[in-house]
């Protein structure tokens, strides 16, 4: 069958598990090594279109081309597949099951350990696989049994670096991809350059030119996708540090305008209890100074006892030296002052039905003076110490002997 595009499709949609399926399409593809770069390209949009099982499939029939190339030391297949295995593995990897993942990764290791593949190239391809599972970890699912108050925010990307993100996974996949193609590229030439070994026939040489040039050229191009996603990085973070230097200069003008007030502040503070202190010694006429003002102390009046006069009760008896009366000797006590309440007018008042006696017939000795009946008049009671009085009272019924006493005291 002749090489053409159709032909590589069909063969690789006849493509099974079974190891015989396997290696026919594996000689007929390294029969047709010639077109070995077109192959790699037709098998990687192969894997892009293809369901799980079936990509893994493809990622053994590589595999075995590779292998098989590797021990003929033909190198027509690994220079093809070299640029392009990481892409068409984790595409592979994506999606699938634990169990075709595991043996994806097995397939990887068979590769590191027999070194079919440059050490770069494999290390790009664990890094699109374990980017996948980082991916997959990170929107697992919270479990049932999980917290519910757990704080959903803890590891988000803030949103001033969200536009960046994007950017970056760029960057990292463009670089991760001119990495291998570098290297392959790199590799190729030095090997066609090598002075040590000697020239093959010169169409062999020339087709190993060709193949140098391409691999130059997706290097190239490579290294371009890589300068252009960098760049767009660097433009985001620019864009990011110069939001940034104009939030820090408003920050700085602020904590510089706080330090000049707090130094202010600081300085009338001192002010007030310089003030404070030298007003302490100061005479206690001196007005207090604060400032330009003057707070004058407040006037304390002198504090005095009224006069008598002005409690004194108008109208109130004056009280006149007692004499020696029958009873014994009369000592004139203090003036004892009347209240306000019990002023007596010097004329009764009839509208109240209280009659009161003149004040100048007022007993100065004290006792009882008057007394109120019960219909609210007012009686006069004389008490008099007179000797008549006595002899007057002793006449009544009184009992002899009390009455000869008190007849005998009289005339003491």
């Amino acid at each position: 069958m002749a090489f053409t595009d159709d032909a590589v499709k069909a063969k690789l949609s006849a493509l099974n598990e079974t190891q015989e399926s396997i290696v026919t399409v594996a000689q007929w593809v390294m029969f047709h090594r010639r077109h070995a770069d077109r192959t790699a390209q037709i098998w990687l949009q192969k894997i892009r279109d293809s369901q799980p099982l079936k990509r893994l499939n493809l990622v053994y029939l590589a595999n075995e081309v590779a292998q098989q190339s590797k021990a003929r030391n033909r190198d027509e297949f690994i220079i093809a597949f070299s640029p392009i295995v990481a892409e068409a593995t984790a595409a592979a990897y994506k999606g699938a099951t634990n169990d075709i993942q595991q043996k994806l990764r097995r397939v990887v290791e068979v590769w590191r350990q027999r070194n079919v593949f440059e050490g770069p190239i494999l290390d790009a391809v664990d890094a699109r696989v374990n980017d996948i599972d980082k991916t997959r970890s990170t929107t697992k699912k919270q479990p049932l049994g999980g917290s519910l108050f757990k704080d959903s925010s803890a590891g988000s990307t803030p949103s001033e670096l969200q536009p960046l993100v994007p950017l970056q996974v760029s960057v990292n996949k463009a670089a991760i991809a001119s990495s291998t193609i570098t290297s392959t590229a790199t590799h190729e030439y030095e090997k066609l350059h090598d002075t040590k070994e000697a020239l093959p026939a010169p169409p062999v040489h020339a087709a190993r030119l060709s193949q140098l040039l391409k691999s130059l050229a997706n290097a190239e191009s490579s290294v371009s996708e890589v300068i252009k996603s960098r760049r767009q990085l660097i433009d985001g973070l620019e864009k990011l540090l110069a939001t940034n230097r104009s939030e820090l200069a408003k920050e700085e003008s602020t904590a510089t305008q706080i330090m000049e007030r707090k130094t202010q502040t600081d300085a009338k503070k001192r002010e007030v209890e310089d003030a404070i202190m030298q007003n302490m010694g100061a005479d206690d006429e001196a007005p207090y100074r604060y400032g330009e003002e003057d707070i004058d102390r407040p006037e304390a009046e002198e504090l005095t006892p009224p006069p008598v006069e002005a409690i004194t009760p108008v109208g109130s008896p004056k009280h006149e030296p007692q004499h020696q009366s029958s009873h014994g000797p009369f000592t004139e006590g203090p003036e004892v002052p009347l209240p306000q309440s019990l002023v007596i007018p010097d004329n009764a008042q009839p509208d109240n039905g209280l009659s009161f006696p003149d004040p100048s017939e007022v007993s100065p000795g004290g006792g009882n003076d008057f007394d109120i009946s019960l219909n609210g008049s007012a009686k006069r009671q004389k008490v008099s110490h007179r000797e008549e009085d006595y002899a007057a009272f002793a006449t009544g019924d009184l009992d002899a002997d009390v009455a000869a006493l008190i007849a005998q005291e009289g005339k003491q």
